[in-house]
């Protein structure tokens, strides 16, 4: 029987992997639409019905495309960064729990990878090696505006990933503990965490944005001024993977804000509904990637929406602002945990 659950979670690490480089491929296509609806265009609309076929356009379209290395360049670490940004950015969907859990036979079958005990730590430490990816293809470049934008990445990354942490260090007080499942299943009804922890959830999603150099926090990439950002002198698929880890850093991102704040599978009323446990967990699936794609939503309409910031602005908003608001969250919500078992 162990062997029998460690090929079903081999089996499904694959239905992750390949359920993420879906929805990330699908993610550049909605973004264009969502983009044409608020310029008032259409948007992808030739390959395939309504431009469906067009992230297969594109990737086709990377494959084709001539591969340069610049003379220069450190071939081994050029090579090394997109691969290293592609593959944390995988990674760290395995320790999130995508649903329930099914039960056929006597056998029971967990919709997650790994439930780790520290399944927030490893989560922040795949966010903290995948800046080495950018910072690695910057470097290598030997190119001026490549390393510019690395330098930029690194500089935000580590400044907001500290005020980040300080958020999550209130949930962890609230929930008294680091596992993604526990915290989901303190969730049930409509105990959702952005409830007890609102200022926690705006300074984590803020530093989301950031994490993800996503509008307003592109500087990294900033065209105007850095030509292409770290990935400047990237051509064909190793230009594809820094752009479509992005993608997926941000439906991950979106996972884990709704895993932490929104109750992640948890679906009101669902429980008391005398339906089957199998099929409660189906559809507590099914809310779940429901929330998520709101969120991505929520982060494509902020792209379209904001301007970019400076980048004094960027570190000022960090230092300044996020950083003395965790603070600030992390001593109400102690005091309130304090009086609260105090006064038991």
């Amino acid at each position: 029987m162990e062997g029998f659950q460690l090929g079903y979670k081999i089996f499904f690490l694959f239905a992750i992997l390949l359920i993420t480089l879906l929805v990330a491929m699908y993610a550049t296509w909605a973004e264009r639409k969502v983009a044409a609806f608020m310029q008032d265009r259409r948007g992808p609309n030739r390959a395939g019905p309504l431009g469906l076929l067009q992230p297969l356009a594109d990737g086709l379209k990377m494959l084709m495309k001539e591969e340069i290395i610049p003379n220069t360049a450190q071939r081994a670490l050029f090579i090394m960064g997109p691969a290293i940004a592609m593959t944390t950015a995988l990674l760290t969907g395995v320790v999130i729990p995508w649903g329930g859990t099914f039960t056929v036979g006597s056998q029971s079958f967990s919709l997650q990878v790994a439930d780790l005990d520290i399944g927030i730590l490893f989560v922040f430490a795949m966010v903290s090696i995948g800046v080495y990816g950018i910072m690695l293809g910057g470097w290598a470049s030997n190119n001026k505006y490549a390393l510019l934008g690395s330098i930029r990445a690194a500089s935000q990354m580590i400044s907001y990933e500290l005020a980040m942490g300080l958020s999550i260090i209130a949930l962890v007080l609230v929930t008294n503990t680091l596992s993604l499942r526990e915290i989901v299943e303190q969730q049930s009804g409509w105990h959702w965490n952005i409830l007890y922890q609102p200022l926690g959830f705006v300074i984590f999603l803020i530093c989301a944005f950031a994490e993800t150099n996503r509008a307003p926090f592109d500087l990294p990439e900033c065209e105007t001024e850095l030509i292409g950002g770290f990935h400047t002198e990237y051509s064909s698929m190793k230009l594809g993977f820094y752009l479509f880890a992005e993608y997926i850093n941000m439906f991950i991102s979106s996972a884990v804000i709704v895993t932490l704040y929104f109750g992640g599978y948890q679906m009101p009323l669902l429980q008391d509904s005398g339906l089957s446990p199998n099929l409660i967990t189906l559809l507590g699936s099914a809310f779940f990637f429901l929330k998520i794609f709101l969120v991505i939503f929520f982060f494509m309409w902020v792209r379209w929406t904001l301007p970019r910031f400076r980048y004094d602005q960027l570190m000022n908003i960090g230092w300044k602002g996020l950083v003395p608001l965790a603070i600030l969250n992390i001593l109400i919500t102690g005091s309130v945990v304090f009086f609260s078992d105090y006064f038991k």
